[in-house]
């Protein structure tokens, strides 16, 4: 029976995540996982391990479940509309300290920060979340330290960043952490992923 690797990222799933805030950090990540010599798990996960239908209708079969998922190196929390109701779902919140207490790295794309601010996570820290949603994560802890311009903030052992696309440049950015500036490097080449706007 192979061995768990010592790194392993999970990307939580939920009905009305936004799709590239899932898909595009997933796609650096598991480029990395299926290149690197680290080898690392690279594994998505919902509530209760069943699929979940996307902010745009894409649907998604995760991996497993909450329960299931096991000790996690790095956990993601994408956003979408669906953290509207995970801001007030204390069940969810409680999961999301739990998660806070014995997981090494938190991170977030968009609005996924708005979650982290009702669980308490970014007290008097630095974070971004989405442009269109930055007075929302004022309301949700008015402590937050909001970084209006930043893709990405690197805050120790918790990461946000900004809206949709800006999760495929934190998921660079972890790579760069977990292995090597290198590595993301190569993870970035790998997938073509040379921002050059055409409008």
């Amino acid at each position: 029976m192979p061995t768990q690797s010592a790194l392993r990222v999970g990307l939580l799933v939920f009905d009305d995540v936004e799709e590239l805030d899932v898909v595009g950090p997933w796609e650096v990540l598991a480029w990395w996982a299926r290149h690197s010599p680290l080898r690392p798990d690279v594994l998505t996960f919902s509530v209760d391990g069943g699929g979940v239908r996307c902010a745009k209708g894409l649907r998604l079969v995760p991996d497993t479940s909450a329960e299931d998922v096991g000790p996690l190196t790095v956990l993601v929390h994408p956003g979408g509309f669906g953290t509207r109701s995970l801001m007030a779902d204390e069940q969810h919140l409680a999961w999301v300290r739990t998660m806070r207490a014995c997981t090494p790295l938190m991170t977030s794309v968009c609005t996924g920060a708005l979650v982290y601010a009702a669980a308490g996570l970014l007290t008097a820290r630095p974070a971004t979340t989405h442009h269109g949603c930055l007075d929302d994560l004022v309301a949700a802890d008015p402590t937050v330290l909001v970084d209006v311009d930043a893709r990405f903030v690197d805050d120790g052992d918790v990461i946000t960043s900004a809206g949709v696309s800006a999760g495929i440049d934190m998921a660079l950015h972890l790579v760069s952490r977990l292995e090597s500036p290198e590595a993301a490097r190569g993870v970035r080449r790998g997938i073509q992923y040379d921002p050059a706007p055409t409008v």
